[in-house]
């Protein structure tokens, strides 16, 4: 029988040892985390879901300011409504891809850091995960290229109705001076294009202009707008993050696959 003092140290030093194991096993497990690519997917999925939410919403709106106040024939704009309804059906597929591709994206990152740190052991790849990591790299950058051009036309509304109200701010300061009347200062939407040039009324001046911008269908598309437009950028930011993680995991499993690797250094 072993005395009671060694018994217990003996017991001790097992806890000690499955601490010490518990914690480096809780290390290496978060050693292998991708957090470049979970920031990236937190970021994307943020701005996709501010993108198409309040992109979505600020088109009806749009539509809505434009049939009470702007083009009350409904011929004059049935091809602008048939695109922005078309755009909505856009925006959810945009959303329903950028879900799916992101979650995607976020397993790969997982199965590339785990291969790059070698932490299941001995650093193994195989041509076809190479060829996968490889398709991500550029479908990624496809799509970077691609969300760069949807946040410069997320931009356009977001200057017509800066403009607008900007032209109301004119119109305000002008109430207290009686020399300059401020049915002389007009808005003509038919400038930007999208409605025709014989729409009826085209545009609104004065005190009709300043009710339009008072009105919260305005109110709500404006900043329903910009922040689509802030979603898109973060969009793009998420995209060059993937961008860059993908790059270099790609690379790295393509040097570490090649058998004279330790002498190129």
């Amino acid at each position: 029988m072993k005395p009671a003092m060694e018994t217990a140290a003996e017991e001790n030093a097992e806890q000690s040892q499955e601490k010490k194991g518990c914690f480096e096993c809780c290390i290496k497990c978060l050693g292998g985390v991708p957090y470049a690519s979970l920031v990236a997917t937190i970021l994307c999925f943020s701005g996709v879901a501010l993108f198409c939410g309040c992109g979505h919403v600020a088109l009806t709106g749009t539509v809505s300011i434009l049939e009470q106040h702007f083009s009350t024939t409904a011929s004059d704009h049935a091809l602008l409504s048939e695109v922005i309804q078309l755009m909505q059906y856009v925006i959810y597929g945009i959303a329903s891809f950028f879900f799916l591709y992101g979650i995607i994206l976020l397993a790969e990152g997982f199965y590339t850091t785990s291969a790059v740190k070698e932490l299941h052991g001995e650093f193994k790849t195989t041509a076809c995960g190479r060829c996968i990591s490889g398709m991500f790299v550029f479908l990624t950058y496809v799509l970077g290229v691609a969300w760069l051009g949807v946040f410069g036309f997320s931009a356009v509304p977001v200057f017509m109705f800066y403009n607008i109200w900007s032209t109301c701010e004119v119109i305000k300061s002008f109430q207290t001076n009686v020399t300059v009347p401020g049915d002389q200062i007009c808005v003509d939407i038919r400038q930007y294009g999208i409605i025709p040039w014989n729409a009826v009324p085209g545009k609104a001046c004065g005190p009709i202009l300043e009710n339009i911008c008072n009105t919260n269908e305005f109110y709500m598309s404006y900043h329903l707008f910009i922040v689509a437009c802030a979603g898109a950028g973060a969009t793009v930011i998420a995209l060059l993050i993937y961008m860059m993680a993908t790059t270099y995991n790609y690379a790295v499993l393509k040097f570490k696959s090649r058998e004279d690797c330790c002498t190129k250094f």
